[in-house]
């Protein structure tokens, strides 16, 4: 059996992902909530949006390398749902204290 490639992965992930009573939404290589990019494809890694705490936490156990910014890079397939699925909560969630 072949092995699944990077983009492979990242298009069964969009399509898992992808729902508009959620909010979720693909554009090329990058899945968005309410318009918000929180994962993307990145060569052969995804890329995900997590909260300061959980990227320190993630870099320093070598899970995860960071990129410019607040973008962190997974190469391991295994963790790509996992990541992609607390990247989307962590965005797609509103700030607390804003509703009034």
């Amino acid at each position: 059996m072949a092995e699944i490639t990077a983009a492979q992965l990242f298009e069964d992930l969009a399509i898992d992902m992808v729902d508009d009573n959620d909010g979720v939404t693909a554009d090329g290589d990058v899945l968005l909530v309410h318009g918000k990019p929180f994962a993307r494809l990145t060569g052969e890694s995804l890329a995900v949006l997590l909260p300061p705490a959980r990227r320190s936490d993630l870099i320093g156990r070598g899970i995860a390398s960071g990129e410019d910014g607040d973008w962190l890079l997974f190469e391991s397939l295994d963790l790509w749902s996992e990541m992609a699925r607390e990247a989307h909560e962590f965005v797609g969630e509103p700030p607390v204290g804003h509703d009034s």
